[in-house]
């Protein structure tokens, strides 16, 4: 029993032997790092450049790793960035033999204790010009130190809108020091272009890359040169959210505006489905208006919007012209000779517009019609069988009155005949008036109603032809936007 307890105590020392060494050489360095750091910080300041030599430049490294795209505010033209902005460079007062301090070889201090370069974002477009993030920075035993600090930016961008929603933006984020010349502190590239590695894909963006290229600039207040590193963000929007939403019910709207043309006359509708439909546009491109920034370039959308709405606003007006045709009545002028021909005989049968009340699916109708005109020709044949009868018995009166007079005035007799004869005669001849002044407005009212039939037709037939002229003009509109956009 006490061999047992025995063996596990000592199992029990060989396990804690390594952790309690390791715990001594944690500590032996924690206090090597004290002695370090008071030793380093002794007479050191962080208000001068770190170079032993004052001519000598300073390089500094830049890297920049983009995290996430925060917001991209295209009417004010300001891009919301989320970076990781790392600098590094070598500081000659703050070096170490790491034999001397037990194989320590960095520590990590609050950066506001060494000296930093003043990199700043040139465009710059944020009211708020606090410092950076006070974060700790990396210092290395041959004087090396890593800045990595995190930082929201708001840039200025120049926003091209010429194409939305199917555009492409460049957004420059342009680095350089604020009042150190390129003699003094230089910019050196880490890589040739932005780190995407962590980027957080965004819902309305995708990133095509993002270069970066270092630039001298002699600005004209100073003769030394200015180094600069500028990071070009590509950028490609996600135009799925805008066409479902802005492009895609403008498109249906806009087949609405030539349906206006086969609404019928009669409805007393179709000025108000062309002044809804231009209304829904309205909406729509107020909501266009909101987005864009107030420039010359009007966005593609923005234009077909104003192609559309004039489209409408024509079809409205050719509409309330067709409806003026439409009810021309007896008090019109016939159909002019050029229009008949032009209009009632070919155009009405290339978009196959039949009579009013007539279609090519009703042969019936077409029959009835000739029916009621063979009607009318016999009415009429027969309305001349009567005049001429009638006419006759009038020539028979005139020749019974002849004789009558030459009897009474030869014998004096028959006066009573006579008398009945005349009365008779009479009778015949206001009938025959009374039914020529029926027959007269019997034609002139068919004479008037065909000429409000044949403008009817007109109205039909203009109604059709622009009906199919402006579905060909909203399809190759539709068409053009999207060919601009693939």
């Amino acid at each position: 029993m006490k061999r047992n307890s025995l063996s596990s105590f000592y199992v029990s020392l060989w396990l804690l032997f390594p952790a309690a060494i390791l715990q001594a050489v944690d500590s032996a360095k924690g206090k090597y790092a004290h002695m370090l750091f008071n030793e380093l910080f002794e007479d050191y300041s962080n208000a001068l450049r770190p170079v032993e030599d004052t001519d000598k430049v300073l390089n500094v490294t830049l890297q920049i790793t983009l995290s996430q795209i925060k917001d991209m505010d295209e009417r004010n033209q300001i891009l919301s960035a989320y970076l990781w902005i790392r600098q590094s460079w070598y500081d000659a007062y703050l070096k170490w033999d790491k034999d001397k301090y037990d194989g320590l070889d960095s520590i990590r201090i609050p950066s506001s204790l060494v000296w930093r370069p003043d990199i700043v974002l040139y465009n710059k477009a944020d009211d708020d010009f606090s410092e950076p993030v006070n974060t700790n920075v990396v210092l290395r035993y041959d004087g090396k130190i890593t800045w990595d600090a995190p930082a929201i930016t708001k840039s200025s961008c120049v926003v091209d809108v010429s194409y939305f929603p199917f555009d492409s933006q460049q957004c420059n984020l342009t680095f350089g020091s604020w009042t150190y010349n390129g003699n003094q502190v230089d910019i050196i590239n880490s890589l040739d272009s932005g780190d995407l590695s962590d980027f957080v894909e965004d819902v309305e963006w995708e990133i095509h890359g993002m270069p970066a290229v270092k630039n001298v600039i002699t600005y004209g207040c100073c003769s030394e040169p200015y180094p600069d590193v500028t990071f070009t963000l590509i950028l490609k929007r996600k135009s799925s959210f805008y066409i479902f939403n802005l492009l895609l019910p403008c498109i249906l709207i806009s087949f609405l505006a030539p349906l206006g043309f086969y609404l019928p006359a009669d409805s007393g509708e179709k000025v108000s489905l062309g002044v809804t439909v231009l209304l829904a546009l309205t909406v729509f491109q107020l909501m266009v208006a909101e987005i864009m920034p107030p420039s010359e370039n009007i966005p593609l959308i923005g234009k077909y919007y104003i192609a559309t709405m004039t489209m409408i606003t024509a079809s409205t007006a050719l509409t309330i012209i067709i409806m003026n045709l439409h009810h021309c009545g007896s008090e019109a002028k016939p159909v002019p000779q050029w229009a008949r021909v032009v209009i009632l005989d070919y155009m009405s049968k290339i978009f196959f517009v039949y009579d009013v009340g007539e279609n090519c699916t009703s042969p019936k109708r077409v029959k009835e019609e000739e029916r009621k005109l063979e009607g009318d020709d016999g009415c009429q044949r027969r309305h001349k069988e009567v005049r001429s009868h009638l006419s006759n018995r009038n020539d028979d009166c005139d020749l019974k009155e002849k004789l009558n007079g030459n009897l009474s005035k030869s014998y004096g007799v028959h006066g009573e005949n006579v008398r009945e004869t005349v009365n008779c005669c009479s009778c015949y001849k206001m009938l025959i008036k009374n039914i020529e002044y029926i027959a007269n407005c019997v034609r002139d009212h068919k004479a008037n109603r065909a000429k409000g039939i044949e403008w009817k037709k007109v109205a039909k037939v203009m109604d059709r032809f622009f009906m199919w002229i402006f579905f060909i003009m909203v399809f190759f509109m539709s068409v053009l936007i999207i060919g601009k956009a693939a």
